[in-house]
């Protein structure tokens, strides 16, 4: 009978270090797509600053 015990109670620490890394890669997977987030932004940005360069014209004569 003490055997049911021990394999109960190995169940339930697999199922809390299951549980714990379930919430764990969460909160990565949240901080990695803030990241992906924040590189959008400044994709944007570059894209507004590259938007105001103004390349002269070449001229043929020189």
């Amino acid at each position: 009978m003490i055997w049911v015990l021990v394999f109960l109670l190995i169940a339930l620490g697999g199922l809390v270090m299951v549980v714990s890394y379930a919430v764990w890669l969460w909160h990565k997977a949240s901080d990695l797509f803030s990241e992906l987030e924040m590189l959008g932004v400044r994709a944007e940005e570059l894209g507004d600053l590259l938007a105001q360069i103004q390349v002269p014209a070449l001229d043929a004569r020189s």
